[in-house]
C-alpha cells in the first residue's frame, strides 16, 4: 500500500530543495528557505506589547492567529526607516511558531545549487552573527542566508516565541 501523503510530503520538499525568498534590507541581500516562507503581506496595523526589544514591533492578527511581528532592519542593529510602500511582512513558520518579519523590499524566489553555498567565514568571537546561517554566492553577488530559528530567538531580552 502507498501512502501518499508521504509520497506529497517527499514532492513538496524536492521542489523546495535549494529555494530561497530574497529580500533587502538597506543595500544588502538575504534569504530565507522557502521551506519557512508561508507568505507575504503587505504592512498592517502593528498592536505594541510592552517591555519587548526594539525590533520586537509588536503583534498582528494574521488569518486569526495572532503572530509577533520583528523589523529585521533593527534585529540587525541599522537605522531605524520609514515604512512605505516597498515594505512588507514575511510570514515565517517555524515548527509550530509563525512569525511576521519586516523588511525593505522582497525581491524573488530563488534556486542557489548546495555547490554554490559556502559557511560564514569565520570572525572574532565578539562579532559572530549567528542569525546568518550560510552564504549563497549568485553570480558576482552574495545572499546572506538566514537561519530562521536563531533570528526568532532573541539574544537580549524576551523571546517573540513568548507572545502568543
Amino acid at each position: 500500500m502507498i501512502d501518499l501523503n508521504e509520497n506529497t510530503m517527499d514532492i513538496e520538499e524536492d521542489t523546495q530543495k535549494d529555494r530561497y525568498l530574497t529580500f533587502s534590507i538597506e543595500n544588502e541581500s538575504y534569504g530565507v528557505e522557502i521551506k519557512h516562507v508561508t507568505e507575504i503581506v503587505d504592512m498592517q496595523k502593528i498592536t505594541k506589547i510592552p517591555e519587548l526589544p526594539d525590533y520586537i514591533k509588536g503583534i498582528i492578527n494574521f488569518r486569526g492567529t495572532i503572530i509577533p511581528v520583528m523589523d529585521v532592519r533593527l534585529r540587525f542593529r541599522k537605522k531605524p526607516k520609514d515604512y512605505d510602500d516597498r515594505t512588507c511582512i514575511i510570514v515565517i513558520d517555524i515548527g509550530d511558531m509563525s512569525a511576521g518579519l519586516i523588511v525593505d523590499t522582497v525581491s524573488e524566489v530563488i534556486t542557489i545549487p548546495e555547490q554554490d553555498i559556502v559557511a560564514p567565514p569565520k570572525m572574532d568571537k565578539d562579532c559572530d552573527n549567528e542569525c546568518i546561517k550560510k552564504i549563497g554566492k549568485v553570480g558576482e553577488e552574495v545572499k546572506l542566508l538566514l537561519d530562521c530559528e536563531k533570528l526568532l530567538t532573541a539574544d537580549e531580552s524576551g523571546n517573540p516565541a513568548d507572545v502568543k
